[in-house]
């Protein structure tokens, strides 16, 4: 065998791709079920993926007692296209249990539609999307990072546009769809521009290539540095790439729209994160400032876009969780900026890493109270949540604690807790302007949460209805809330994950 072709032979531990490999085998198991179990039997279906995810989320136990890097050069054992370190297990944690929780919501969703949509596909859809996810933070080339990225957002403008008939449905999956394959397009342009003057799409290898690129690649470089940025921001849901969000929020089922505000954001932030800082450390003080002004534009619009929602409108509910997450991915990017001037980089990721923790919990909380709601109020409003205390008093109680710790407010110490660590990487970095936008953006936010939450406890209009609530989704209200609970008790526990092993 020719020396050549002997250092492309990888080595695979199995062990290491086990997360993502079981979600997408489970996937196909689905899908193969589906064409063999009858319509009165299709929620074995939701079991069997219920359970596929929480097993894929089980196989990162044994990954825990240290790094495992697989698809190695032979030649070079240190460069590699998969690796499993801290940085990867979290977010891999983050990912597959955000697809668990919208998973239960899915299964009351699927059952209540009454065969508007299509189980089999769903499911498959669902884990594949998933699948992608999983493996996205762990890839440490750009081939296998854009594959990782495709594979978690093509299943998801399906899922968006999935039900049968639906304009309002089929419209938001076109307009996700086409932002986002423009994303993928402008993405694919810079990494090849970056690929043209360094000769690699390993990231650690770009990283010490592109500090000495020949003059006349310079501005190739900077070019693809930008442009693959570009890209990212759009997955990110970042100003000015964010118009696709309250649409297709709206437009697709509930569960589905759970699925993107959590799995879809910590897809775009980990490659983001993989991009600028290991990829590009050299080119900091290029992204350093554009991020810095993304972070600070994405929290103005989103919170100003949230404090606009007319209570009595159609959806408003859902529009404001969709205006709220914009506003959120603005304060996950302020330690990502923060990275390109802080001496301590990995701390700075380490706060959005613990940041969208906290998010996902209760962001996903607040969707799955949203689709308790929907049961007897399908239009959403705002208003419709109005004494919600005195016909469901947990859901209510639940639902306010979710408010409040999205906003940052005790008893939503984890919230707060968050903010605190995101708001010292900006200052420790010497971003004190964009501290200082962070501070009034979270004055802004409080408004609409606040109003949102004195709401529940109001004498409600008319008699209160009441329904028997599904297990599942009783499962995902009492999930979400006993980790809040859980977090905001010890918010220490966060702090763990800003060790992120990334360097």
């Amino acid at each position: 065998m020719s020396s050549q072709a002997q250092s492309l032979v990888q080595s695979v531990d199995w062990l290491a791709i086990a997360p993502p490999t079981l979600a997408a085998v489970v996937g196909l198991v689905v899908l193969v079920t589906d064409l063999f179990v009858g319509d009165n039997r299709k929620a074995l279906l939701g079991w069997v993926s219920v359970a596929g995810l929480a097993a894929s989320a089980l196989m990162l136990l044994p990954l825990l007692d240290g790094d495992r890097s697989t698809f190695c050069l032979t030649g070079d054992a240190a460069v590699c296209s998969y690796t499993a370190d801290r940085f990867t297990l979290v977010i891999q944690f983050l990912v597959l249990g955000g697809a668990l929780l919208a998973a239960l919501l899915s299964m009351t969703a699927l059952k209540d539609a009454d065969k508007e949509l299509p189980e089999g596909e769903f499911w498959f859809l669902l884990l594949s999307s998933a699948a992608g996810a999983a493996l996205l933070p762990a890839s440490r080339d750009l081939a296998t990072l854009i594959v990782a990225l495709e594979v978690a957002s093509l299943p998801a403008f399906a899922l968006v546009g999935i039900k049968h008939g639906d304009r309002k449905s089929s419209e938001a999956a076109l307009k996700f769809f086409l932002s986002s394959v423009t994303a993928t397009a402008v993405s694919l342009m810079g990494i090849s521009f970056v690929y043209a003057s360094t000769g690699t799409l390993y990231l650690t290898e770009i990283a010490t290539r592109i500090e000495n690129v020949d003059d006349q690649l310079q501005t190739l470089a900077q070019a693809g540095v930008v442009l693959t940025l570009v890209g990212f921001a759009f997955k990110t849901a970042a100003v000015p790439f964010h118009f696709w969000v309250p649409d297709t929020y709206v437009g697709a089922p509930l569960p589905v729209a759970a699925y993107l505000s959590v799995v879809g954001k910590a897809v775009g932030f980990s490659g983001l994160i993989l991009v600028t800082v290991i990829a590009l450390p050299s080119y900091a003080d290029v992204w350093g400032p554009a991020l810095a002004v993304l972070a600070a534009l994405t929290m103005t619009v989103g919170n100003v876009g949230a404090l606009r929602q007319q209570s009595t409108r159609a959806y408003s509910a859902v529009r404001l969780l969709a205006w709220s997450s914009v506003g959120q991915a603005g304060y996950l990017l302020v330690p990502i900026a923060a990275a390109a001037y802080s001496e301590d980089a990995e701390k700075a990721i380490g706060s959005t890493v613990a940041y969208a923790l906290m998010y996902a919990a209760v962001n996903l909380g607040a969707f799955a109270v949203a689709a308790l709601v929907a049961r007897t109020k399908p239009l959403n409003r705002v208003s419709d949540y109005r004494g919600l205390y005195a016909s469901r008093p947990l859901a209510a109680l639940v639902l306010g604690f979710f408010l409040l710790c999205l906003a940052g407010l005790p008893p939503g110490i984890i919230g707060l807790f968050a903010k605190v660590t995101v708001f010292s990487a900006a200052v420790d970095a010497g971003l004190g302007w964009l501290a200082v936008v962070m501070a009034v953006n979270v004055v802004i936010a409080l408004f609409y949460y606040l109003q949102w939450t004195t709401l529940l406890f109001r004498a409600p209009e008319g008699e209160p209805e009441t329904h028997r609530v599904p297990a599942p989704l009783t499962a995902a209200i009492a999930l979400t809330a006993v980790l809040g609970i859980a977090l905001s008790g010890a918010p220490q526990l966060i702090l763990r994950f800003s060790d992120t092993g990334l360097f």
